[in-house]
């Protein structure tokens, strides 16, 4: 179980690629070409190449003998997400190593993180019935870390697998409840909570993991009135119980009632951590930013909640306009769910604010090199700000490297796309739209960029209204695929049907785009006037926008 408790945290990685050094290992495995695939290793990883590397570090494993060196193989991969690879390299560790937890933890997440829940949950139940300690705190081990792999159904279908022959144990009804929510599954998850509460009717935590649940079924005043009888009914309440009723105020808009609760727990605990934070967070909310900070130099303090407080008094530094203390405050922030948005907004300030370019890149690499399982997305930023610089060829270049690294993700390929077309290259960025209809056939997303670009920069309009049509199907409400479906009518000479799907855009997304289309129906049906006072409008609102000050020039010469 210790091995459980340690497993995937964002420290034990980093301690795990520093645990055997590169000259035990070499010592170790038994080939001269084990001993060249982990040098190419370690040069590809100081370039930078986290997948050469994946792959040179797995050969050297097949190759070996020894299982640190498929320890190690599996753990890299795993920390990039490169997930084949790490299954291929957890497979090789456990045949070294049949009986270690460590190594089957590993190819149990791998499995997972592919997709495999049959072969998941068949190595997820070796390590369950596995040890000393009751079945029911094995699940509960396990239902962080399923929860950060992001794929809430697959983690509640396992779950629910998982825990079934544990049919008299709370903590498994409780497990399951925690991801059916995440799920969103929120009828199963009230109905094990009850269950988990009736077989362990002293642990409050099924009772408001219940309430939570009414909560986000859209039952909020449910959901107080039952977290507030299990406060009242307590002649000693506990404190978690009053905490979950000043989330569920705030969530509610009842801040007061919150502030009340938090109060009284502070009152009652001054030196609570989570109730300092919920404090602060609500100063926070309330632009209290004083009392904020304060409150997070306070939390900071008592050692908890570390990675908040440092982010929160970024955040609060950033308003103020104190970019320098932002900026090493956002920099600190290295684990946790805010650190990616920290690291980035660190890195943006230097660049926009310092005008430190070098120093930017210095942040995204810093972060790539402490936190592995962010250094693709690390990658992307600097894809990103390149292209902010407006130096494309860098940013292609970075980007063409993502899409490498991430194949599957469609969002990198689309902005390579977009890329590519701010470059002026349209036949290479229609190929790779091209490209991403045939690998997301059914995403409304990418069928409506290809769609748009037709629509916007070729003669190709009935292909393209074919493609935005098809989008619409996908996602009837979203107003960009609506926006372009107005374009697309309007190109067709469809002025009057245009302007209603325009204006249907327009009325639910306020976007300087949407509100260019619009003034080029309105000139057209020959409403200048009202053509005008809308761009005037929009140019209020965005007055950076290239495009409005295009289309003013363009069909208002004359207007100062």
């Amino acid at each position: 179980m210790h091995e459980l408790r340690r497993w995937l945290s964002a420290a034990a990685l980093i301690t795990l690629f520093a645990l055997t050094p590169l000259s035990a290992l070499a010592d170790e495995v038994k080939t001269s070409d084990a001993n060249a695939h982990i040098l190419q290793a370690e040069m590809a990883l100081q370039g930078k190449d986290y997948l050469k590397a994946t792959i040179e570090y797995r050969k050297a494993a097949e190759l070996s003998n020894s299982a640190e060196v498929a320890r190690k193989a599996t753990a890299v991969a795993f920390a990039y997400r490169f997930d084949n690879e790490a299954l291929r390299s957890a497979k090789r560790w456990i045949k070294l190593k049949p009986d270690n937890d460590e190594a089957r933890i590993y190819l149990a997440q791998s499995y997972f993180r592919l997709g495999d829940l049959r072969n998941a949950r068949r190595n997820f139940k070796k390590l369950v019935e596995k040890g000393q300690e009751p079945p029911g705190h094995r699940l509960m081990s396990l239902v962080r870390y399923l929860s950060e792999d992001h794929n809430p159904r697959d983690a509640d279908e396992l779950m629910r697998a998982l825990a079934k022959p544990y049919k008299d144990s709370s903590l498994a009804h409780y497990a399951v409840a925690v991801l059916a929510l995440e799920a969103g599954d929120t009828a199963h998850a009230m109905e094990r909570a009850l269950r988990s509460s009736e077989l362990n009717p002293d642990d409050v935590k099924p009772k408001l993991l219940y309430a939570r649940a009414l909560l986000i079924d859209g039952e909020p005043e449910k959901a107080i009135e039952y977290t507030a009888r299990i406060i009242g009914d307590d002649p000693d309440p506990d404190p978690d119980a009053r905490m979950e009723l000043a989330i569920m105020y705030m969530m509610s808009g009842r801040d007061d009632d919150a502030l009340s609760q938090v109060n009284q727990v502070l009152l009652e605990q001054s030196g609570r951590s989570d109730a300092l934070r919920l404090m602060a967070i609500f100063n926070f909310r309330q632009e209290y930013l004083d009392a904020a900070w304060d409150d997070f130099q306070d939390l900071l303090a008592t050692g908890q909640y570390r990675m908040d407080s440092l982010y929160y008094l970024g955040r609060i530094a950033d308003v103020r306009e104190e970019y320098d203390r932002a900026i090493l405050l956002y920099r600190e922030v290295l684990y946790g769910s805010n650190a990616v948005s920290a690291q980035r907004r660190a890195s943006a300030l230097l660049a926009f604010e310092k005008d430190d370019i070098e120093g930017a890149l210095e942040v995204l690499n810093e972060f790539a090199e402490t936190s592995p399982s962010h250094a693709i997305e690390m990658v992307v930023a600097k894809a990103q700000l390149f292209a902010s610089l407006e130096q494309y060829d860098q940013a292609l270049m970075h980007y063409d490297q993502a899409v490498r690294f991430r194949p599957d993700e469609e969002g990198t390929a689309l902005s390579r796309a977009e890329l590519l077309l701010r470059m002026g290259r349209l036949d290479e960025a229609l190929a790779a739209y091209s490209n991403a209809v045939k690998r997301w056939p059914d995403s409304a997303l990418s069928l409506n960029a290809y769609g748009y670009t037709l629509a916007d920069r070729t003669d190709r309009i009935a292909e393209a209204a074919g493609l935005i049509r098809k989008a619409i199907k996908l996602d009837a409400d979203n107003p960009a695929i609506i926006d372009s479906l107005g374009w697309v009518l309007f190109k067709q000479g469809r002025f009057d049907e245009a302007l209603v799907e325009l204006q249907r855009a327009y009325d639910s997304f306020d976007d300087h785009e949407v509100a260019a289309h619009l003034v080029e129906v309105l000139v057209v049906l020959k409403r200048r006037d009202d053509a005008l006072q809308l761009l005037e409008a929009a140019l209020e609102k965005r007055p950076e926008s290239q495009l409005l000050e295009d289309v003013r020039s363009r069909l208002f010469p004359d207007t100062p």
